[in-house]
């Protein structure tokens, strides 16, 4: 367990934004370099008048306002860590916890009860999963299941239990019904089976939908949840076999350039997917925990023009680390699902100046984390 104010882990790359107001996510222009990015995020931070942090919740009263995120030590735990500590994302009085599976295992009854009644939390930000690729879903469907079921209700019921009135989970855009129409968006989640490959983890992520009606509906929680598309960055899990995607690829990039082999990417490349940075999805987490309102989800993701295939993210990865081999699809390997086009049209209703990371830069940023970290990372 760390304190936001005192981790000493390295931090991830600064992404292209800075608080701009209060109510809305902190951004500048994608254009921005990184140095001056670096620069006009500090001047934020000393010039910016924060908001009391008893503004976050007009309902919660509880002074001071700490905020618990579960899966702190993850992929997307980590960005929301480097947006309070780095980015000026935490308001004058705000308490920022961030737990990791050492500090407890959420699939315990007892010992969540314990972390909570430890920390007394007023907010909670739920991230913690069983978690992994494409191929791990598809040999442990049961075992994502069940994990991921006794996550979510011990997390969810003890928040109940300890009155804690604004919780956000996170969903996973795999949790969609394969066969429907695109583009896919928040009101669809529960009109049909999801794709094979997953089912258990996304079952097991469409029912957080279903508590956080029923603690609305019967006790006025202020429960909801976000979905994001295929998210990437620092901290990810850069496994060849059980890693997201993009990040796996990475490694198996680097691999082939150092081993001078070729890259051997599994399946076809055809599938088409929406891939968002952790730090962007960060920064709309800590609105959604503010501002948002409806126990609805909502879906966080670049737009339905920024979809591009797995072959197209290989053939950047490759360009930006510089690999010069032969690539290879192995077509007898699974594609998953071939698409789950989503739109943002909802988040864009709410947020229309969103200016999310250009996919190059984020990549650029991934990669350069997973390099400088090679010995520490995930793999």
């Amino acid at each position: 367990l760390y304190s936001a104010r005192s981790s000493s882990s390295p931090p991830p790359p600064s992404s292209s934004s800075s608080p701009s107001s209060p109510s809305s996510p902190a951004q500048v222009s994608p254009n921005t370099s990184l140095s001056s990015t670096n620069s006009l995020a500090c001047q934020r931070i000393k010039k910016k008048k924060k908001k009391p942090s008893s503004q976050m919740d007009s309902n919660n009263t509880q002074s001071p306002v700490r905020i618990l995120v579960t899966g702190g030590s993850g992929l997307l735990g980590k960005a929301i860590e480097h947006v309070v500590t780095k980015q000026g994302g935490a308001r004058d009085g705000e308490e920022w916890i961030f737990l990791s599976s050492k500090d407890a295992n959420l699939t315990d009854l007892a010992q969540t009860r314990a972390i909570f009644e430890k920390h007394r939390p007023t907010h909670v930000i739920h991230l913690a999963a069983k978690v992994g690729g494409l191929y791990l879903h598809m040999k442990e469907n049961l075992q994502f299941w069940r994990d991921n079921i006794r996550i979510n209700d011990n997390v969810l019921h003890t928040a109940h239990e300890m009155n804690i009135n604004r919780v956000v989970s996170c969903l996973s855009s795999c949790i969609f019904p394969d066969k429907t129409t695109y583009p896919i968006d928040e009101t669809m989640i529960h009109n049909g089976p999801p794709h094979e490959s997953n089912y258990g983890y996304s079952y097991a992520k469409r029912m957080i939908d279903v508590q956080n009606r029923g603690y609305r509906s019967q006790y006025g929680r202020k429960y909801t949840a976000v979905i994001p598309t295929n998210v990437f960055g620092p901290y990810d899990n850069f496994n060849k076999e059980n890693g997201h995607v993009l990040s796996a690829l990475i490694n198996k990039t680097h691999t082939a350039k150092v081993e001078g082999s070729p890259l051997q990417v599994w399946g076809s490349g055809k599938p088409l997917r929406q891939f968002i940075y952790s730090l962007d999805i960060a920064r709309l987490i800590i609105w959604v925990l503010r501002e948002y309102e409806e126990v609805s989800p909502i879906i966080l993701s670049v737009g339905e023009d920024d979809e591009i295939s797995i072959k197209e993210a290989v053939e950047k990865i490759a360009e930006t680390l510089e690999f010069k081999g032969e690539i290879v699809y192995d077509t007898t390997k699974s594609d998953g699902q071939i698409k789950k086009t989503a739109s943002n049209a909802k988040l864009r209703s709410l947020l229309p100046d969103f200016e999310f990371t250009p996919f190059p830069q984020a990549l650029k940023e991934t990669c350069d984390w997973f390099l400088n970290n090679y010995d520490i990372a995930r793999r």
